[in-house]
């Protein structure tokens, strides 16, 4: 799941978001052309049919919001992603909220037309963009600006009731459709996470450290197989959950050690487990003296002794192959994976002969 500095950034949800600016363009746009054209006196409209100076002035003003709107909503469009983008879908439902009230109290009062109803569309628009707690701070919004112009008009039943039934049933809705999104995200999310990392250690997988090596395809990239010595008879001495508890020490260990070891080009190492008592160390642009500093650091903080519980200590050692691809290369992970395989049998064996 990709993200936007703390916004999260599921498709499902982005795809929500550019509808609602595309639908919130169209119907605006629709609204902008039509207010125009009655303030321009073309088509039906005439000029002489207008209630007064000030419902053509009023209807320009409008027009002039609309466009503001817009304007705001071609920027939510275009990053749907962004932090910023709650603002500015606030910013769109006041903008509306106020060309409808104004709209509305101005016709009522020039031309005694009916037009309250168009407070309804505030109130959804709200409930679209803000969910429930929007859409009935809108419709008490517009509901107080409908007291305050008409207190004595025999609609206010109607305009308090009937909207408020609208902004619950519409954001209720609303908000139920953005909670499952969310947890279509969070599951998506976990199951990624679980395709990709070790269940056991949290470390990523084989299929994750594939994925980061072919990212650095061309650059130069160090690879360092583990294989713990010892961790054999710490399962059969002490069973099997001692070993996984071992197995997860061991996990922290390998990331501390190699944190910090960054290469020149700020690229930072993964540490994944390929699955047993094998881990694998990805260090992004390392060159010879990255990879030694590595293995030492690797070293040391294995052989260092485990508490496991219960009085129990272990302490295991581990063999390391190494392999390096240089700039260029086009080596894939399983490549260098083999060749860092057979320079750890090696070192076994001279370990063994030494022996």
């Amino acid at each position: 799941m990709r993200t936007v500095t703390g916004v999260p950034s599921d498709q499902a949800l982005l795809s929500r978001r550019r509808t609602i600016e595309l639908s919130g363009l169209a119907s605006r746009s629709i609204g902008l052309v039509c207010t125009a054209l009655y303030a321009a006196g073309i088509g039906a409209m005439s000029p002489g049919q207008l209630a007064s100076t000030g419902m053509r002035t009023a209807s320009w003003v409008a027009v002039a919001v609309m466009l503001c709107g817009n304007l705001v909503a071609v920027g939510s469009l275009r990053r749907p992603g962004s932090r910023w983008y709650e603002l500015r879908s606030t910013v769109q439902v006041a903008l509306d909220v106020t060309v409808i009230c104004g709209f509305v109290v101005v016709s009522e009062d020039l031309t005694r037309e009916t037009t309250w109803p168009l407070m309804a569309l505030a109130v959804v628009i709200a409930a679209i963009r803000q969910r429930l707690p929007g859409a009935v701070v809108v419709w008490a919004l517009t509901s107080a600006v409908f007291v305050a112009a008409f207190p004595h008009s025999p609609d206010v039943p109607f305009v308090l009731g009937g909207h408020l039934m609208i902004a619950v049933i519409t954001g209720t809705q609303s908000s139920s459709l953005v909670r499952h999104l969310r947890t279509l995200q969070e599951t998506r999310a976990a199951l990624q996470h679980q395709a990709t990392h070790d269940g056991l250690t949290g470390l990523p997988n084989r299929a994750h450290l594939a994925g980061c090596a072919d990212r650095l395809t061309g650059r130069p990239l160090g690879v360092l197989l583990l294989d713990l010595n010892g961790f054999k008879q710490v399962n059969d001495t002490h069973g099997h959950a001692a070993g996984d508890l071992l197995l997860h020490r061991i996990a922290d260990r390998l990331t501390t050690a190699v944190r910090g070891l960054a290469s020149p080009g700020g690229e930072t190492p993964v540490v994944g487990r390929l699955g047993g008592d094998e881990f694998l160390v990805l260090l992004p642009g390392a060159g010879h003296d990255l990879v030694a500093a590595a293995g030492e650091r690797i070293r040391e903080a294995v052989r260092a002794p485990a508490d496991l519980g219960d009085g129990v200590r272990v302490t295991v050692g581990v063999s390391i192959g190494v392999a390096l691809r240089p700039a260029g290369g086009e080596a894939t992970l399983d490549a260098l994976t083999a060749e860092a395989d057979a320079a750890m049998y090696r070192e076994k064996h001279r370990r063994r002969q030494a022996a």
